[in-house]
């Protein structure tokens, strides 16, 4: 890319009179940065190295000192702002097929091999950004508005709720599934049924438009995360234990879970504990608890008998909590 183009792209300013006059690829790797790179310098103290490397030229949006007057040193206003102009206008002339869809739906689909023509984005743009700058032409992409900003392309579709085949669930527990889709089994995977709609809507999407797909074996995924535990907190195997917390970081999700637990599990004890600022539309619901603090659920989880426990806002990172150490005694069911 050449620089008058560069600075046209960005909105940049010139802070000096280089030599250079193109650059041959980006960088934000200090580490990786080849001879005639352009470098994204997301953090200053990455400059120096990124130049020892080879950097034609330097992006940047925070007071730093010129090292090397040779080299183009370039500030913008924002360096994120920057990656995305620059990545939107080489995207341009891609003509990609691009669609948006939920964060599970792109979590199931990062577990899913597929054709190399179809590109499904689970990071921020920063991370996914050389993966964006490769992509072949007329590619299909998937990707969340959550993780990825919609400006970064130029069109894209929401992802259809057309089902052509539905999945047809052949056993299940809360955090298992086996089912059939397409004619094939896929036996015992750790796919809660609370997932199913997301992976058939996913699935008939491949199935629509050709993409060949080979689905092996799920792993959990952080959303409805099932840790089984003893009395005390301590992690016990998958299935090895009847008490159960359910971890659910994404609030929005936690009212479907709530009529999902009590239409597969109506013979159990289910508490739900929820951010007291957000608790107030759930209070008419049985077993709901508020918490301010971690703390605060602790205290809930060794005081109550339970079940499952699902836990909004919170993962699995909980249980390393200094007051698990703390042994107490606590009411059970069992």
């Amino acid at each position: 890319m050449r620089l008058e183009n560069l600075l046209a792209l960005t909105q940049g300013t010139l802070q000096n009179q280089p030599f250079v006059t193109r650059f041959d690829g980006i960088s934000f790797d200090a580490k990786k940065v080849k001879r005639g790179n352009l470098f994204i310098a997301f953090n200053n103290s990455d400059i120096d190295e990124a130049i020892l490397h080879g950097a034609y030229g330097i992006i940047f949006d925070k007071p730093t000192q010129i090292a090397d007057n040779e080299i183009a040193w370039i500030k913008v206003g924002d360096v994120d702002d920057a990656l995305m102009r620059l990545l939107r206008f080489h995207l341009i002339e891609k003509e990609l097929d691009v669609y948006e869809t939920d964060l599970i739906t792109i979590k199931l689909a990062q577990q899913i091999m597929t054709d190399s023509n179809f590109l499904v984005l689970g990071k921020c743009i920063k991370d996914d950004f050389m993966t964006l700058w490769d992509v072949h032409e007329k590619a299909k992409i998937l990707y969340c508005p959550k993780l990825i900003d919609r400006d970064t392309f130029v069109t894209s579709k929401t992802l259809p709720n057309t089902y052509k085949d539905e999945i047809t669930i052949v056993e299940q527990t809360l955090f298992e599934t086996s089912f059939i889709f397409n004619d094939i089994f896929y036996e015992r995977q750790l796919l809660s049924p609370f997932f199913i709609s997301y992976l058939e809507r996913l699935l008939n999407f491949y199935k629509m438009h050709e993409i060949n797909y080979r689905l092996r074996t799920f792993t959990p995924i952080d959303n409805f995360e099932a840790v089984f535990t003893n009395k005390d907190l301590s992690i016990k195997e998958f299935g090895a234990s009847d008490r159960v917390l359910i971890f659910e970081p994404d609030f929005e999700l936690i009212h479907s879970q709530i009529s999902f637990l009590k239409r597969q599990a109506n013979w159990a004890k289910i508490i739900y504990i929820l951010p007291k600022a957000k608790a107030l539309p759930f209070e008419n619901i049985e077993g709901i608890f508020t918490y301010e603090s971690q703390q605060d659920i602790i205290n809930t989880l060794k005081s109550t008998p339970f079940h499952f426990a699902l836990i909004a806002e919170q993962d699995r990172t909980l249980l390393e909590h200094s007051e698990l150490s703390k042994p107490t005694e606590q009411l059970t069911l069992f």
